[in-house]
């Protein structure tokens, strides 16, 4: 809440409120015989203070009214957001080789995790969704505001949900599916794997086309590095994991054309920053459209302003009519 004026300018008159009393001084020690003069020279401190005030007093109120002219107010604004908030689906591979620990000293599932969850709180006005793949797709969260479910969601996200294998057309296909039903215009899906398409029976690049026929931008990600990782192929006798060096391998031709076909984009993450970097740099690409309108009510104060220019006036006559202003 903050305090204003409607007319400010008229503030400006307050300046010929010292240039009245001056005047008014000098008039009154013209008038030889008025008897407030003769008061204030004979009666002390008292009778001087007695006849100068109603002349105070009418300065105070010409203060007070030339305030209430001003139109003293305070106002309180509200905001009111209206915002066209981008559909996204979060496609994420649970496939085994997502345990890989190139990302050290983290898997690539928990990085994924991880930065998945910081690009939602990132987000304000979307409605966003969550499916994971491996060997087949599952949709965990369908596109929405609830984001304390998303995140829950992202927590309980593991691999073995589905059958193991790296299924992308089908989980392109089920993350469109949620997408082209969506409200608002735009809609995006991020798609993250470490793999090949080597599941289901829907053709990545056919799946890529239908979600571009339903405006849907794919963008890809790319996770892990090349060569071979540190992967665990088994618990060992004191409830450790027993790690072997195997062969990784991401088709990069298929992920840069599946974000081609959609107007989409491809980016390689080969390390949690990376992967950080990529998060942030769709995060500004895929920006909603936010409008902001500002309303203010004002309540006006200059009521009180004009009360106390009244009591000050009839107190200035009050004393103008008692012995103290009376000039004979």
């Amino acid at each position: 809440m903050s305090m204003g004026f409607q007319l400010p300018w008229t503030l400006l008159l307050l300046a010929l409120v010292p240039l009245w009393y001056l005047r008014r001084r000098s008039l009154r020690r013209r008038i030889t015989f008025s008897r407030a003069t003769a008061m204030a020279e004979t009666g002390g401190r008292t009778g001087a203070w007695l006849a100068w005030l109603p002349d105070w007093l009418r300065a105070g109120a010409l203060v007070l009214l030339i305030i209430a002219l001003a139109g003293p107010r305070t106002g309180a604004s509200t905001t009111t957001v209206e915002a066209e908030g981008i559909a996204i689906v979060l496609v994420v591979d649970i496939s085994s080789s997502m345990l890989a620990e190139d990302f050290h000293p983290r898997n690539r599932l928990t990085v994924a995790r991880a930065q998945a969850a910081s690009f939602i709180r990132g987000r304000q006005h979307d409605r966003i969704g969550l499916v994971a793949f491996a060997g087949q797709a599952l949709t965990l969260v369908p596109v929405t505001i609830d984001y304390p479910v998303l995140f829950q969601a992202l927590e309980q996200l593991q691999i073995g949900m589905v059958e193991d294998g790296t299924a992308i057309g089908t989980a392109i296909a089920t993350a469109a599916n949620r997408l082209r039903r969506a409200p608002g215009d735009s809609k995006v899906m991020i798609l993250l794997t470490d793999g090949e398409n080597n599941r289901g029976e829907i053709d990545p690049l056919t799946a890529a086309q239908a979600a571009a026929a339903f405006d849907i931008r794919i963008h890809t990600i790319a996770v892990g590095t090349d060569g071979v990782a540190r992967i665990p192929v088994a618990r060992g006798a004191f409830g450790g994991h027993q790690y072997a060096e195997l062969p990784v391998s991401i088709d990069e031709e298929l992920l840069q054309e599946i974000a081609d076909l959609s107007g989409g984009s491809y980016f390689r993450a080969t390390d949690e920053a990376a992967l950080d970097r990529i998060y942030r740099e769709i995060d500004e690409l895929e920006k909603s459209a936010v409008e902001l309108s500002t309303y203010t009510r004002y309540t006006p104060h200059h009521r009180a302003f004009l009360l106390f220019a009244a009591l000050l006036l009839v107190g200035e006559w009050g004393l103008l009519a008692s012995r103290w202003g009376r000039v004979p």
